[in-house]
């Protein structure tokens, strides 16, 4: 209901009414977002991109060249990690979860709340520290925590379980502050940047075709997961977490050595300023190569 209601005041974006001809309600439109008139040359490039844009035919096929791998496998691997970090497992599992090592009913429900809480005011903190601190740093950092608290969650868990399938009242607690402190490094990390690195990168001409790709992955590995948690807890039980807490290394090992930092850069520079300083994707940014499947 929130979302249908949210959805009648949000504004439109500058290029979304360029691409649909209303040139003068655009401009009025970066204007505003902007807070100043002097909007010339941004705009400028909004209307030539959105006229690049309109002279590809097909998305889908221009998504497949060369120099587009590079966005379309970071966008797709991008998702497919949000969803092996666990973060959905806990969210849609953290009544059953909690009620596992402890907690009654209201506890767990309560606990679901206190977690869902914890989301929301570390997105705010992303919000705020993403284009001071840049990506790859709040995405490492997130690592590391996320690494730190799926471990100990899984230490705690396999060390409290062996004898009985209760936690005491006291670690249960610590279990609850870790996995809160888990959400929360997800929530300005993980979470709110696997969605904005894919709308960077992405040029016009393949942001479509290209969201859809990672809009699939990322559902698909979400019915994956949610499908699988319960069984693997049952299975693994603690070693779920440390399941878990090996794709974060990965994840951690994915941003250190393949994906570049687009803080401050716009989209018509990102080919220049990233792609081609790289030191792997660069070797797919060949225009000789794109020429054999211009449109």
């Amino acid at each position: 209901m929130m979302l249908c209601l949210g959805s009648m005041v949000i504004a439109e974006t500058p290029t979304s009414l360029i691409e649909r001809e209303m040139l003068m309600e655009g401009l009025a439109m970066l204007k505003k977002i902007r807070g100043t008139d002097n909007v010339d040359a941004e705009y400028e490039e909004i209307l030539h991109a959105c006229e690049m844009a309109r002279q590809v035919k097909q998305p889908f096929k221009n998504l497949m060249k060369r120099s587009s791998r590079p966005q379309l496998v970071i966008a797709i691997v991008m998702q497919v990690f949000q969803q092996f970090t666990g973060i959905n497992a806990i969210m849609f599992y953290a009544p059953v979860l909690f009620q596992t090592i402890g907690f009654k009913n209201d506890a767990s429900l309560l606990s679901a709340v206190i977690t869902g809480i914890v989301n929301v005011l570390s997105t705010v903190v992303s919000v705020v520290l993403v284009d001071k601190v840049g990506r790859r740093f709040l995405l490492l950092e997130a690592c590391g925590q996320m690494l730190i608290t799926q471990v100990a969650i899984g230490g705690i868990l396999l060390v409290n379980l062996k004898a009985t399938n209760e936690l005491g009242h006291g670690v249960a607690v610590w279990v609850v502050v870790l996995v809160c402190l888990f959400v929360s490094s997800f929530a300005w990390s993980w979470g709110p940047l696997g969605w904005l690195i894919p709308s960077e990168t992405f040029p016009l001409a393949t942001r479509t075709a290209g969201y859809a790709f990672a809009v699939s992955s990322n559902m698909l590995f979400t019915f994956v997961i949610a499908q699988a948690f319960l069984s693997m807890m049952c299975h693994l039980r603690a070693g779920i977490f440390f399941f878990f807490g090996a794709w974060i290394v990965v994840m951690g090992l994915f941003v250190i050595f393949l994906l570049p930092e687009t803080k401050n850069v716009s989209i018509d520079e990102m080919t220049e300023k990233v792609w081609k300083q790289h030191w792997f994707w660069k070797r797919f940014m060949d225009e000789e190569e794109d020429k054999k499947h211009s449109v």
